[in-house]
């Protein structure tokens, strides 16, 4: 099944209001369970890889572009 498949109607998407400043913070923990997240996490990477112009693994780790940040 591809990812295009398993895209809800929108007719069917939850849709809730929220006054500007008081919308829900970004902590899924309270609405979701671990399982629920992870698959979300593994469903939005396998989306975003379509859009990668590389294949996945096709780029070295050490050419991977990382910033670290120090507090």
């Amino acid at each position: 099944m591809s990812a295009r498949e398993e895209i809800p109607r929108r007719d069917r998407l939850p849709v809730r209001v929220f006054r500007l400043g008081e919308e829900p913070a970004d902590d899924l923990s309270e609405s979701t369970t671990a399982e629920e997240r992870f698959e979300l996490v593994a469903r939005l990477t396998e989306r975003m890889l379509e859009f990668s112009p590389s294949t996945p693994h096709s780029n070295p780790r050490r050419g991977t572009p990382v910033r670290v940040i120090r507090p």
